[in-house]
């Protein structure tokens, strides 16, 4: 792995400019130096002033505000995976087959309210994740925890090497407060206290202000002096503000980006839209017709990933062209042994059709294939308020009825949407990968049993595989990138021969900025972080939006 270090942080020099923006109006008044960045990633019906890190459901947590204020042990770049940052630990070492971390613990840093940060509130929160599986959002199964001078010793009953993103990007609380804080996953945090680049300054029901801690350990680095996140109640509402100039940061798919966006004012208006996963057709295994591999090849076949990425997605994600499901180029790293292993990014019909004849599908009077009189019919559910995805499954169904396969399209709420995807009451969904430092968080995601459980947390599509999880778990013991990319093949080729799932396009990591305002922003020639401002993608806690912030400075 690359190690950069914490202290070096490039910042991208830009041209000046000036503020249009009113959403500064709760800020004091003044030029770019003083003026708040506004944020935006989740619009939100209402918000309550909370900001416990592992609260899922609390509105600062998709807002992004923890991970400005909860810091981890390590931060991880999603769009260059290879690299990481150290930060509240200097540094890591692994032990016993990868069963023991052992990680040294950075001096002299202070909580927001000035009391100093040690080793004994590192030891704590993984103490209290060891205690409340409710605050474990990454299912990390912990032996034991200890503390000894300036390391903290963490162990584990199985190798942990693919694991460690979940366990160095855990946002780290302070014991003093949490010990009292009653169950730490009802905990509202309304006055959060951590050791990142801001503190909570004003809270109000329309929004609210993150302003400088004090006493934080890289002053030097923090030269945006607040951050504002707004609320606003829908997507339309927050699209709206972005366009007229009243954001500088935000996370959403933009129909029309570069006409409605970038095209208003090409000299600040930007977006890069990193990939660091796959979105997928995931069958449910357990119900014909797609229990058939012979239906899954078909579909697979059937589907233009070109149309799909440019109609539904904006062509702002690409076809995935790695028969295995590997995204690149995120994982390039390990792509060595597989990269011959090629599907191509356009439909063939014909070709979907005579694997269906071989199997022994005929067409019906209706044209479409049936087998013993049973119809090859099924429904790919999804959300509709994610239009992206509606749209994409929309297209792709209109794609498989030309071929023969008679594919409905039903557009659910979000809500009914989870449940049902959760309790398997689905055929067909499209259902984004796990993202992550290395491969193995898209496979694992994809091909674990364990997280099939009563309530699925990935394997949606309800595989069972001993041998696959006993693969899954060698890749997890493996140390270096060179070992791991070797364990991933029999995963990568099970999934390119038995089309588990689908792979349809990368899975973007959201980013779109203007730069009126702060420059240093990342870019695909500058790729030291994603750039999508959430406060979740490192871990519970910890985000991206730490790194970022930290690059910016105000324009002129």
């Amino acid at each position: 792995m690359t190690i950069a270090a914490a202290g070096v942080l490039a910042v991208v020099v830009a041209a000046c400019g000036s503020s249009g923006s009113t959403a500064n109006s709760s800020g004091p008044a003044g030029g770019n130096a003083n003026r708040a960045l506004v944020m935006e990633s989740s619009p939100e019906t209402s918000i309550t002033d909370a900001f416990n890190p592992y609260a899922t459901t609390q509105a600062a947590y998709g807002m992004g505000a923890t991970g400005l204020i909860y810091e981890p042990l390590v931060e991880f770049n999603l769009a260059s995976t290879t690299v990481q940052y150290p930060w509240l630990a200097t540094g890591y070492k692994w032990s016993n087959g990868g069963k023991k971390i052992t990680f040294t613990i950075r001096q002299g840093v202070k909580w927001n309210d000035g009391t100093p940060f040690t080793p004994a509130d590192v030891a704590f929160t993984f103490t209290l994740m060891k205690k409340n599986p409710a605050i474990n959002l990454n299912g990390l199964t912990i032996s034991s925890v200890s503390a000894s001078g300036d390391t903290v010793t963490l162990t584990f009953p199985t190798p942990q090497y693919t694991n460690l993103q979940y366990i160095a990007g855990t946002g780290i609380v302070p014991k003093a407060i949490w010990s009292k804080a009653g169950n730490p996953a009802t905990f509202t945090d309304p006055k959060p206290v951590g050791t990142g680049p801001y503190e909570l300054g004003t809270f109000t029901s329309q929004g609210y202000t993150l302003v400088k801690n004090p006493h934080y350990w890289q002053p030097s680095k923090v030269k945006v002096a607040k951050v504002y996140f707004p609320v606003y109640t829908s997507n339309t509402g927050a699209l709206s503000a972005l366009f007229s100039g009243q954001i500088d940061w935000t996370g959403n798919y933009i129909p029309g980006l570069q006409k409605n966006f970038v095209a208003k004012d090409p000299a600040h208006h930007h977006y890069w839209e990193a990939a660091n996963g796959d979105e997928s057709l995931e069958p449910n295994l357990t119900k014909w017709p797609l229990s058939d591999l012979a239906v899954r090849k078909a579909v697979s076949l059937a589907v233009d990933r070109t149309v799909l990425g440019r109609e539904g997605e904006a062509g702002l994600e690409t076809p995935v062209v790695n028969a295995t499901g590997l995204t690149l180029p995120a994982y390039k790293a390990w792509s060595g042994p597989v990269a011959n292993m090629t599907i191509s990014p356009h439909a063939n019909a014909a070709a979907a059709q005579n694997v269906l004849k071989a199997a022994g599908y005929t067409k019906g009077s209706d044209g479409y294939f049936q087998k013993g009189g049973k119809p090859v019919a099924f429904t790919i559910i999804s959300p509709s308020a994610y239009t992206d995805m509606a749209e994409v499954d929309s297209i792709a169904a209109q794609e498989l009825r030309a071929a023969g396969i008679h594919a409905t399209f039903q557009g659910l709420s979000v809500n009914a949407w989870t449940q049902d995807v959760a309790d398997g009451n689905f055929q067909l969904t499209e259902h984004w990968s796990n993202g992550g430092i290395t491969p193995f968080a898209l496979y694992n995601g994809w091909l674990n049993s364990a997280l099939a459980g009563k309530s699925a947390t990935g394997d949606y599509e309800r595989l069972k595989s001993p041998a696959l999880n006993a693969q899954l778990a060698k890749v997890a013991g493996a140390a270096t990138v060179a070992q791991q990319a070797k364990l991933l093949v029999p995963l990568e080729k099970y999934v390119a021969a038995n089309l588990p799932v689908i792979p349809l396009e990368t899975a973007a990591e959201w980013f779109e900025y203007n730069s009126q305002n702060f420059v240093g922003w990342p870019t695909q020639s500058n790729p030291y972080e994603s750039g999508q401002p959430s406060g979740t993608n490192n871990g519970a806690g910890s985000g991206t939006d730490l790194v970022v912030i930290l690059h910016l400075r105000p324009a002129g």
